[in-house]
């Protein structure tokens, strides 16, 4: 039964290894022009699903309250948006000259480009007890690594709009006129855009798969492991570090917040996205495995120091109110 439960818990990431698994099996039925026909189902109609979904579900009546705690976001989105990016594009440029895959490097600056999902930041930080941090999406793929992208910047940006800004808008403007009914019956809207991602995910592979010139070496992607387990480490202490100093402003809860917010990346996002900037590239299922191998690995890292994080915030809290002198 706790072997049931489990599955049932990560069904999402069993579901990444059947897709994968599937597509390795039969690569002809998710290729461009196969029975799929990934090329107008993934590209816009699974896309544009997941945006529609997202405008929905985003509780943008919310933010005007989140507006108090500009300090808090401000460093969110300086450390998501332009720290990170550029510290992993400096520690590219020194892992260039080494055996690695070079498609999973530039799978790794991608994962730098991303912003922090609403599910698995939030979820964690909310386990604590900490503060939501709202970040906003970036399009720094195209800064970083627009020239490795085979489709041109008005093609990219036109469907960018139609396929995430136009579904977002019309997900939001729906929203207003049913948002009773959705907080009544609060409809799963992160496992439907679950299961459109799996079919992306499929689709992008099956396109590896079917080509013969595609060949991924177990060293890389070792090395990608180990070092997506250490970048995650490095910035979240860099972030505790940070967020505690005693000039910081940051309370304990916004510490949480600022760990977890500023160092997830969101597969949701950025799956779709690779798939429109790197659209008919050859390598985009390289690029995109260093993303894939990031989603598990901050979900099983934020696991295991969720306890930790909330017995220091408790114990923060508690010598807060200590000092706090009485009236």
């Amino acid at each position: 039964m706790r072997l049931l439960e489990r599955m049932r818990k990560e069904w999402f990431m069993i579901g990444i290894v059947l897709a994968i698994a599937g597509a390795k099996l039969k690569p002809s039925v998710g290729v461009n022009g196969g029975p799929l026909k990934p090329e107008i189902t993934v590209s816009y109609i699974a896309v544009a699903t997941i945006f529609f979904n997202s405008g929905l579900s985003l509780k943008t009546e919310e933010l005007t309250s989140a507006l108090v705690h500009i300090r808090l976001h401000l460093f969110i989105q300086i450390f998501t948006l332009a720290f990170f990016p550029a510290t992993i594009w400096l520690f590219l440029q020194l892992l260039s000259i080494t055996p690695i895959n070079e498609w999973l490097l530039k799978g790794l600056q991608t994962v730098g480009c991303m912003p922090p999902p609403v599910s698995s930041a939030v979820i964690l930080t909310k386990a604590v007890g900490g503060n939501e941090g709202i970040v906003i999406t970036p399009v720094l793929l195209l800064l970083f690594l627009g020239s490795s992208s085979s489709v041109p910047f008005t093609s990219i940006f036109s469907q960018l709009f139609m396929t995430v800004v136009v579904p977002l808008i019309i997900g939001q403007i729906v929203r207003r006129y049913i948002k009773d009914w959705l907080e009544r019956t609060k409809p799963p809207f992160g496992a439907v855009s679950s299961c459109v991602l799996l079919m992306i995910i499929y689709t992008t592979f099956c396109d590896t798969f079917s080509n013969p010139n595609i060949d991924l070496d177990k060293f890389s992607l070792v090395l990608v492991l180990f070092i997506i387990f250490s970048i995650q480490l490095s910035f979240m202490f860099l972030t505790f570090i940070s967020s505690t100093r005693n000039n910081s402003g940051f309370t304990p809860a916004d510490t949480v917040a600022i760990i977890f917010c500023s160092t997830h990346k969101s597969l949701t996002l950025g799956i779709p996205m690779l798939k429109i900037v790197f659209a008919g590239h050859e390598h985009l299922s390289l690029i995109s495995v260093p993303l894939l191998i990031y989603h598990p690995v901050q979900i099983l890292l934020g696991s295991v120091l969720v306890p930790t994080i909330k017995s220091w915030m408790v114990s923060r809290q508690k010598g807060v109110k200590l000092t706090r002198p009485t009236v």
